[in-house]
């Protein structure tokens, strides 16, 4: 496999340098399995549900049998309504949820790996990122990658001045500008809003002084190199995020992967 190289941005969006990207960027992407490992991930995080075994059956309802003129349906002894089946109050449900249902569609471990690596590869696929509706300018190089200096970025207002000269702020807008109201009743089950996902930043260290100059934007993410997942690079299943690696971070990246 040829090695590729892309241009590294400093902190006023001039190309400072180029940097070689890890081997992990040649990957074949697998749209499959990487769909297969988010919906692992994401129905690992079900819990289990289910009634009580017993539920509408505490009753001392027996069918009266034929001949009477009623309904042959279970009745409360000295002549009380009907209980214990489906179709009355009170009764039994008829296909109860169950405790012992597997929900978790599990992975193997490989195909995990693999799908881990190619959406890694993804980030760095131009037609991928803009299939995912990201705003990316044809100038800007994928994957992104800037210098350190970024991590020490302290404020929001610092932050949305770097991301305007490298051109990504407009991605950015979308994610605000694309927040709208849930269809459904599921606006008032704690999922209201339908928020778009916009830049993951990944760097070497877990809490740099950027994580908090860019927590407050909507729909971007942080994620520390050595915990990436699916669910952080491809969002939904559908692999190419727009994402922004630090130099360190891609450096981390190839002796994780080597």
């Amino acid at each position: 496999m040829e090695k590729r190289s892309v241009p590294v941005y400093s902190l006023d969006g001039s190309i400072k340098g180029d940097v070689e990207l890890p081997k992990v960027f040649l990957e074949e992407v697998r749209p499959d399995l990487i769909r297969r490992a988010f919906i692992s991930s994401l129905t690992a995080r079900v819990q289990p549900k289910g009634r009580d075994p017993m539920a509408g059956k505490r009753t001392s309802a027996e069918s009266l049998g034929v001949g009477l003129d009623l309904a042959r349906v279970p009745r409360v002894k000295g002549g009380g309504p009907a209980a214990f089946v489906p179709n009355v109050v009170g009764g039994r449900l008829a296909f109860p949820p169950r405790p012992e249902k597997i929900f978790h569609e599990r992975i193997n471990e490989k195909e995990r790996t693999l799908a881990l690596r190619s959406a890694i590869a993804a980030t760095g696929i131009r037609d991928l990122v803009t299939s995912r509706g990201h705003v990316i300018k044809e100038n800007i190089h994928l994957p992104i990658v800037v210098s350190d200096e970024v991590k020490k970025l302290k404020k929001a207002s610092e932050f949305r001045e770097f991301l305007k000269k490298i051109s990504l702020w407009d991605d950015v807008l979308r994610a605000k500008n694309g927040i709208k109201e849930r269809p459904g009743k599921g606006k008032y089950r704690g999922r209201r809003w339908v928020k778009p996902k916009t830049i993951l930043l990944v760097t070497d260290e877990l809490n740099p002084p950027v994580r908090l100059a860019a927590r407050n934007f909507s729909g971007l993410d942080f994620a520390e190199v050595s915990s990436l997942n699916i669910e952080r690079l491809a969002p939904g299943g559908h692999p190419g995020r727009l994402t922004i690696w630090t130099e360190s971070a891609l450096k981390k990246l190839e002796e994780i992967f080597a």
